[in-house]
């Protein structure tokens, strides 16, 4: 059976492409990746090729694609099912917050792009972006179990959700409690989240008029 190909985004700006890519990692999937640089003139094409959705991330496996990230993370969870808790309740907690963040959350994207080479400085920042600030710090702490140092102990998928925010709140040196900044350095300083970080400080592969968001 041939490998899984992860089809992404840029990895200095694709949040979506990061959390599905850290997920097979995570589960040991061998799997090999084709980058799609965004914003280009062939860009629109490459994605309409490479799946029906015209977005990345893709998963090309066994002949068809799937083209959400959070999809693809369910794939991945149900090769390796300990990228959810084992106990149920808890999963449904982990479900729920991962579709939080899946689908929500707008002032935070709006204002804080993911550019994992912008250098570290904070911004003015709307009331609606702060408000997305508190209640992510608020639902990370309403729901933090287990022995260990991400958000249900050991890692699962919401922790590769939560990822490219901790990102975010990095580079826009965002103000934290205690308990937030502490996960949110974990998140970044793991290994897998660092192979990723840096690639994404090799690529050349931005558009003319990228800025720095």
């Amino acid at each position: 059976m041939s490998r899984p190909i992860l089809h992404i985004g840029n990895k200095r700006l694709s949040s979506w492409s990061l959390r599905p890519w850290l997920a097979l990692r995570k589960g040991g999937i061998d799997f090999d990746e084709h980058m799609i640089p965004l914003d280009l003139p062939g860009t629109r094409a490459a994605l309409e090729a490479a799946s029906p959705g015209g977005t990345v991330p893709v998963l090309e496996t066994g002949g068809v694609a799937i083209w959400d990230s959070l999809a693809i993370c369910e794939w991945v969870a149900e090769r390796a099912p300990q990228l959810w808790p084992s106990d149920p309740a808890i999963r449904g907690q982990a479900r729920s917050v991962t579709a939080a963040m899946h689908s929500g959350f707008f002032a935070l994207r709006r204002s804080c792009s993911m550019d994992l080479c912008r250098p570290v400085a904070a911004i003015t920042l709307d009331d609606a972006t702060r408000k997305d600030i508190a209640t992510i710090q608020a639902m990370w702490a309403a729901v933090r179990s287990g022995e260990g140092p991400f958000l249900f102990g050991s890692w699962t998928i919401a922790d590769a959700f939560f990822t490219p925010v901790a990102a975010r709140f990095h580079h826009f040196a965002v103000p934290l409690d205690a308990a937030s900044q502490v996960y949110c350095d974990t998140l970044l300083a793991d290994q897998d989240y660092r192979d990723w970080f840096d690639a994404a400080q090799r690529e050349d592969l931005l558009p003319p008029d990228h800025q720095h968001a």
